[in-house]
Parts: structure tokens; sequence; C-alpha cells
């Protein structure tokens, strides 16, 4: 009697651990300082946006720019900033 006491408070401590959800409490990793955000390439204004606000710098890591494609659009005005 005792032990289908202790297997049924397992089950239950079992079934309360298995409701919580914290995977929406994680904060996503920020990106590295040297390589362009996803954000970023969201559409051809938001690269633009992103690239014209870059601090010019002699002395700073330049971007990772190997996995990165610019967007580009057929119907867009080119953008000059």
């Amino acid at each position: 009697m005792k032990l289908q006491h202790a297997l049924a408070a397992a089950a239950a401590a079992l079934l309360l651990a298995a409701c919580g959800d914290d995977s929406a409490d994680v904060p996503a990793p920020p990106p590295d300082a040297n390589e362009v955000p996803a954000s970023a390439t969201a559409s051809s204004m938001a690269y633009t946006q992103y690239t014209g606000s870059l601090a010019k710098s002699e002395t700073a890591s330049p971007l990772d720019v190997s996995k990165v494609a610019p967007p580009t659009s057929e119907t867009e005005a080119p953008l000059s900033f």
C-alpha cells in the first residue's frame, strides 16, 4: 500500500514538473559585435539604415559579411545615406 502511495506521489510530482514552461523566460543571445543582425536583412530600407548607423572607426574589428546577402528590391527607389 505504501509503495502505491509513493508511486502515485512520484507520478504527480512528474506531471507537475512537466507543466512548467520556462523557455519563454530565456532571452535570445546577443549578436556578436562584428556580425550583421538578422533584422538588418529584413528589407533594403532596414539594411541601408543599419549600414548608415555604423560608426566609422580605424581600429574596430571589421564586420563579418561572409554569411550576409544584402536584400534587393525591384520596386523600391534607390536609397542613399
